[in-house]
Order: C-alpha cells, then structure tokens, then sequence
C-alpha cells in the first residue's frame, strides 16, 4: 500500500525558507510588530552593506545595505485591500514592499537583493 503524504506549504514554510536563505546570504530577516498600523507588512529583509568604494579613506563613501518589506503569504493567498492600501502608502514613501508567497518568489528577490 502507497501512501501519499503531500503536505500543503503554509506561510510560516515560506518564512523558513526566506530566513534560511537571507542567512546563508548574509542578510538577515526580523518580524516586525506594528503599533496602531494595521495592514503593514510583518518582515523585515536586511541586506549586508557593501563599501561604495575600494578606498577605506573616503568619508563619503559609505556602505549602502538594503531595506526590504516582506508581506509573507500561503501560495496563491493576495494580501487584504487593508494590507494593500498600506503597501501603496509605503511604496509613496519610497519603501521597497515585496509581496511572497511561493519559495520561488524567494529565490527572485534573493538573487536581485544578493548581486
């Protein structure tokens, strides 16, 4: 007798998979909590710096890292018209918003974030 043990993926498996993988890249993923924002996205992707320059005496040539807001859902899930609306305010702001929800989708930001 064969049995078929397909577990479907759920978001805290794609979770997984994207601190994994930001770790092994140097990066790093925090959850974050928001006060009194209701539809903001709960990751936070860092991306180590790098220098700008090769020259340790450049004052200006600081290390630039990267900011990344992560909405994490279960395949084929959209976010919420709230968390929408909320994504649209960041991105005014000029805040990178990311919407995943398959592990392929976190590959393709990890290789655009990790050149």
């Amino acid at each position: 007798m064969e049995i078929n043990c397909v577990r479907k993926i759920r978001e805290r498996d794609i979770e997984s998979y994207l601190r994994i993988r930001a770790k092994a890249m140097g990066g790093e993923v925090r959850k974050v909590e928001w006060v009194g924002r209701r539809g903001a996205p709960d990751r936070l992707l860092m991306v180590k710096a790098r220098p700008l320059s090769n020259s340790l005496d450049c004052a200006w040539c600081r290390p630039v890292g990267r900011a990344v807001w992560i909405e994490l859902k279960a395949p084929g899930e959209k976010p919420e018209a709230h968390q929408l609306r909320e994504h649209i305010r960041m991105r005014e702001m000029g805040q990178d918003v990311r919407v995943i929800d398959s592990f392929e989708l976190v590959e393709a930001v990890m290789s655009e974030l990790f050149i």
